[in-house]
């Protein structure tokens, strides 16, 4: 192996030992992040593979940098339905590169010139997909998106490594989440409901004929056990885990 291939090898393998010490979604999303950058990529999404009947994107994806207005356009248009990248994951397990110019020619006409509009106006014609899958045998892929040129067989053999770890470190401490989540009280999950409702902390202590400065305590406590930085991310975080609707 020569000194080049060593200084590589060494590089992936620390990543991969960082990741295995992440205890928050957070710590995966600002790794993703950094990854993102260092291989001159705009944009990053984990996402759990879609289902055959799945309309929107945003429903699918676990932690993601794209830009809101793209996601929000993307599914607005019913772009996911006719995804030849989303055919691809579903019958190959192969990470591959991607170019809007060339995959969307399995697109209709109309869709085909939506998607390439919409992708170049965010700088993110090109990129490559990395299949995954956890331990329990859910499906999913990581994604990098931007304008660069294509990645080199290299890029994606370190990539397609470290994205195996990624979502199953991801897997880890969402069940780790979910666990933690069970030991939320009846009150606490309340207050998440009403507080998803668009209700102030004044209001709940009326609904529930609490004072406010125990509202305040049970959402405060409902966020430290969710793992959130605020309130808005604990409601969130409830939403996406079924514990409130």
């Amino acid at each position: 192996m020569s000194p080049l291939e060593n200084v590589k090898e060494s590089r992936i393998d620390t990543l991969v030992e960082e990741v295995s010490g992440f205890k928050t979604q957070f710590d995966v999303f600002r790794f993703m992040k950094r990854v993102t950058e260092q291989y001159g990529s705009r944009a990053f999404m984990v996402v759990n593979l879609p289902g055959p009947t799945a309309l929107s994107l945003a429903s699918s994806s676990i932690i993601t940098n794209w830009p809101s207005d793209l996601i929000s356009e993307f599914d607005q248009v019913g772009l996911l339905a006719g995804s030849p990248v989303l055919a691809h994951l579903r019958r190959a397990s192969i990470p591959f590169r991607y170019d809007v110019e060339r995959s969307d020619l399995k697109r209709d006409a109309q869709t085909a010139a939506v998607s390439r509009a919409l992708f170049t106006r965010f700088r993110m014609n090109r990129g490559a997909y990395f299949p995954v899958h956890d331990a329990s045998g859910a499906r999913g892929a990581i994604s990098l998106s931007g304008d660069r040129q294509p990645f080199t067989n290299d890029e994606m053999k370190d990539l397609t490594y470290l994205s195996i770890f990624v979502f199953n470190q991801l897997a880890e401490i969402r069940e780790l989440d979910s666990r933690n989540s069970d030991m939320l009280t009846e009150r606490e999950l309340d207050c998440l409901n009403w507080t998803a409702a668009g209700k102030t902390s004044v209001e709940i202590a009326e609904i529930l004929t609490l004072s406010e400065h125990t509202i305040n305590h049970y959402l405060n406590r409902a966020t430290k056990k969710l793992d959130a930085v605020n309130r808005t991310q604990a409601v969130a975080k409830a939403l996406r885990l079924g514990l409130i609707k």
